[in-house]
C-alpha cells in the first residue's frame, strides 16, 4: 500500500469548517428573520418612538451568534451527533432572554415586553429546526460515504469486531473504519485491512490516511503507552478517541475529575425523579392538550372514515404496562377487523419479529382504511388522551403487553422505569425494521440519558420517520 501523508486526510476534513460557517450563517439569518418578524409585527410602522426597536432588530443577530458562541454551541466537540448542540442553544437563547430582562428592569428601560418575548423564544425555536434540518443533511451526506472521518481502531480482535460492527450499524456517527492495531500474538480475523500492531500506530494512520484513532479497553495499552501514543499523533492533528466500557451513557451523565493526576470518570445517577421530570410532565399535558385541540377536525374525519371502512367501534383498547409496571388501558384508532384477536393464534406461525413482538407484513387482519393509518402512524392520535390523564408521554419506550412484560429479563425491566411514550428512539430509528436486541438497546438508552433536548430531537425526528414511512405495518 502506497503511504498517504495525514496531511492529505487533514484536506478532506474541510467539510467541518464549511459546516460551522454554515451554522454561522443560518444563526445570524435568523436572528436577523425574528428580529423583523417581531417588528413589523408588534409595530406596524418605523417612527420616532420605534426606531430603537429597529435599531435592536438589526442588533438581534449578532447578540444571537455572540451567546451561542459564549455557550459554545458551535463546538466541533458538541456538533454532529447527540443532544449537547441543542442543549447548548437553548441555554444561549434563554440566557440572551434573561439578560435583556435584567438588564431592562435594572436601568429602568421602557422596553416592549410584547417583541422580547416574540423574537427572542421565536428565534431560539428556529435555531434548533434549523440546526436540525442542517444535520439532517449532513446525515444524508454520511449515509452516501461523503463527510466521514477515517478510522483506526487499536485493540483486540473481538473488541475490534464489536466496534467495527456498531460504528457501520450507525453510519451517521461519521465514522468510517479504514482498518485496526491488534497485538502482536493475535490471529488478525477482524475482516479488516490489518496496518500493524499497537506499537505501529501512527505508522498504520499515515499509510491509511486515517484522521481518527479509537483505542479499546486492553492491559497492553496502559496510561504511560497511551501518553506516549497521544504526544506521537499530536504533530499530525491526528483525534485519538479512548473508548469507554460503559454502555449507552451519554455525555451528559459522566465528567471527567483529576485525582492525584489520574482522569477519574464520574458517573452520575439517570434523572428518573425530580424537577426535570416535573416539568417533562407538564410539557406533556400541555403539548397533548393543544395537539387534540388543533388536531379535532383530523380525529372526525379518521373516525368517519373508519365506521364507513368496516362494522365496529371506532376506537381500540388494550391494557398495555406502563410506568413502575402499572397496568392502563391504550387508544387507538380501530386499523383491523373485530375479529382480529381471535385471528392471531392462527396467525402466529406467520410472524416476521424475532423477541417478544409479534409483527407481520400484509396482516391479513387489517382494514383498507388501517393500512392508510398505520403508514402514517395516525392509528397512535388517541394517545394524547392516555398522555391528558398522565399514563404515557410524547417521547418514551413504547408501550408493551403484560404478556410481552412476563417475558421480560431483567435489563429488559428497566424499560419500565418511566412512562412509555407515543413515540421514542425505538420508533424513529426503524421501527418495525430493528430486531428485538436493537429496540431495547435504544429505549434503555432512552431511559438512562433522557433529557428535554432530547425529546426535542425524537419529535423532530418523528415527523421525518412519519413522512418516509419506514418500519410502519
Amino acid at each position: 500500500m502506497v503511504p498517504v501523508h495525514p496531511a492529505q486526510a487533514r484536506r478532506s476534513r474541510r467539510w467541518e469548517l464549511r459546516y460551522q460557517l454554515s451554522l454561522l450563517c443560518a444563526d445570524f439569518a435568523v436572528g436577523l428573520g425574528a428580529g423583523w418578524l417581531a417588528f413589523h409585527v408588534r409595530f406596524a410602522e418605523l417612527t420616532a418612538y420605534t426606531r430603537i426597536y429597529m435599531i435592536l432588530s438589526c442588533l438581534l443577530p449578532f447578540a444571537l451568534v455572540g451567546v451561542l458562541a459564549l455557550a459554545r454551541a458551535y463546538d466541533k466537540r458538541f456538533l454532529y451527533v447527540g443532544t449537547e448542540e441543542y442543549d447548548r442553544v437553548l441555554r444561549g437563547g434563554l440566557a440572551l432572554i434573561a439578560g435583556i430582562a435584567i438588564v431592562s428592569y435594572a436601568l429602568e428601560l421602557p422596553t416592549a415586553r410584547t417583541y422580547v418575548l416574540m423574537a427572542l423564544p421565536a428565534a431560539t425555536a428556529t435555531l434548533i429546526v434549523v440546526r436540525f434540518l442542517l444535520r439532517k443533511r449532513l446525515h444524508r451526506g454520511r449515509a452516501r460515504g461523503e463527510f466521514l472521518r477515517r478510522v483506526i481502531v487499536v485493540g483486540h480482535e473481538l473488541a475490534v469486531v464489536a466496534m467495527t460492527r456498531q460504528l457501520r450499524r450507525e453510519r451517521f456517527h461519521g465514522m468510517d473504519v479504514v482498518g485496526a492495531c491488534l497485538p502482536a500474538d493475535g490471529d488478525g480475523q477482524v475482516g479488516l485491512p490489518v496496518f500493524g500492531t499497537f506499537d505501529e500506530v501512527p505508522e498504520a494512520v499515515s499509510r491509511a490516511a486515517a484522521d481518527t484513532v479509537i483505542v479499546l479497553g486492553c492491559p497492553e495499552l496502559d496510561g504511560d503507552r497511551l501518553r506516549r501514543l497521544a504526544w506521537r499523533l499530536e504533530g499530525d492533528d491526528i483525534d485519538l478517541i479512548v473508548a469507554s466500557a460503559l454502555v449507552d451513557v451519554a455525555g451528559g451523565r459522566t465528567t471527567l475529575r483529576p485525582l492525584d493526576g489520574l482522569p477519574m470518570l464520574h458517573v452520575e445517577h439517570p434523572r428518573l425523579a425530580g424537577g426535570s421530570r416535573v416539568v417533562k410532565n407538564l410539557v406533556d399535558r400541555g403539548g397533548a392538550l393543544l395537539l387534540v385541540g388543533l388536531l379535532w377536525p383530523l380525529f372526525a374525519y379518521i373516525a368517519w372514515r373508519i365506521r364507513r371502512d368496516s362494522p365496529g367501534p371506532v376506537l381500540f383498547r388494550q391494557v398495555r404496562v406502563g410506568r413502575d409496571g402499572r397496568e392502563f388501558r391504550i387508544y387507538k384508532f380501530r386499523t383491523m377487523h373485530v375479529d382480529a384477536e381471535a385471528r392471531l393464534s392462527e396467525l402466529r406461525h406467520l410472524n416476521e419479529h424475532d423477541g417478544v413482538l409479534f409483527k407481520i407484513r400484509d396482516d391479513p387482519r387489517v382494514t383498507s382504511v388501517g393500512q392508510w393509518l398505520r403508514r402514517f402512524s395516525l392509528d397512535e392520535l388517541p394517545q394524547l388522551f392516555n398522555v391528558v390523564a398522565g399514563q404515557m408521554s410524547l417521547v418514551g419506550p413504547r408501550p408493551p403487553l403484560p404478556q410481552e412484560v412476563a417475558m421480560y429479563h431483567d435489563d429488559v425491566l428497566r424499560r419500565l422505569a418511566v412512562k412509555p411514550g407515543m413515540t421514542g428512539l425505538w420508533q424513529v430509528s426503524g421501527r418495525a425494521d430493528l430486531s428485538w436486541e436493537e429496540a431495547v438497546r435504544l429505549d434503555l438508552r432512552y431511559v438512562e440519558n433522557w433529557s428535554l433536548s432530547m425529546d426535542v430531537v425524537i419529535l423532530l425526528r418523528t415527523l421525518t420517520a412519519v413522512v418516509r414511512s419506514s418500519g410502519a405495518y
